[in-house]
């Protein structure tokens, strides 16, 4: 069976140092991922909204290269999981517990 060259076995217990919990680490790259995500969608969908067509009939809709080429550039670019990673691993990624209150 072929592994994914992408896949990368990580040290829980180096996840676990910015925020001295293994849970709240990957709570906190998923947001990020999300982030990304978001980012990413924005951005192609923009780009793509260029070649927006407003024909129905599929026989008239065409190739467009440029097109193609934008949407294979964004699938060989790196997972949004696996940029917030490496965010978080460099100290890039800031964040910060919710304040508790203090009723009572």
């Amino acid at each position: 069976m072929a592994v994914n060259p992408s896949i990368i076995t990580r040290d829980l217990d180096k996840l676990a140092t910015n925020t001295g919990n293994i849970y709240e680490s990957i709570h906190t790259i998923g947001q990020r991922a999300k982030q990304i995500s978001s980012t990413m969608k924005e951005e192609l969908n923009n780009k793509l909204s260029e070649f927006a067509s407003t024909v129905d009939n599929l026989e008239e809709v065409f190739e467009n290269k440029e097109q193609i080429e934008i949407s294979r550039f964004y699938e060989r670019m790196p997972k949004p999981s696996t940029l917030a990673m490496e965010e978080f691993l460099e100290g890039k990624v800031h964040y910060r517990m919710p304040e508790e209150s203090s009723e009572g």
